[in-house]
Parts: structure tokens; sequence; C-alpha cells
């Protein structure tokens, strides 16, 4: 987040920047802390709408795209990102 910044505001600024997506950010979804290079991250992930835009990769990542639960459930994740989600029934159930 920037100074001053609100979350609706670094949710709508960070995504069209990491995604190419305009989003209309929805419900906080839930928070977590994780420590980083910098310190402890205070991370809190809201639900959004996509308004326009097409899925691309920022200038930090090398692959965007929309996947299926199953394709999801092959890709290797940040540690407790899974569970995290499980948890806040963002994912399917196994």
């Amino acid at each position: 987040m920037e100074q001053g910044e609100s979350d609706e505001t670094a949710v709508v600024r960070e995504l069209e920047e990491e995604t190419g997506l305009s989003v209309t950010v929805g419900a906080l979804i839930g928070s977590v802390t994780r420590p980083g290079p910098r310190g402890l991250y205070e991370i809190h992930d809201y639900a959004c709408q996509v308004r326009s835009g097409t899925l691309r990769p920022g200038d930090d990542a090398v692959d965007a795209r929309w996947v299926t639960a199953a394709i999801l459930a092959t890709l290797p994740l940040t540690e407790m990102l899974r569970d995290t989600l499980e948890a806040w029934g963002q994912l399917p159930r196994s």
C-alpha cells in the first residue's frame, strides 16, 4: 500500500498493475500476517469482480491464468495458501 491509501484503492491499483484487470472490490474474505524480507506483512484478501481488462502477468510474474480447481491442486503455491483459502471457504473441499 502507498502512504494514505485505503485498502480498496490499493486493491484496485495493485490488481491493475499485476494482472491487467480492472475490478470492483467486494467484501473482506480474510487476513493473515506473514514474514517478509522487510518485516511482517499484514495481508488482507478481498472478493473482487472483474469489470474489464485482459489477464496478463505483471513484471514480477512469469504467468497469470485462470485455472480449474483440479489444475490448482497440481500447482506449487506459497506455504499455507491452499489451507488458508480452504479455511476461508474460497476453495472446494477435497
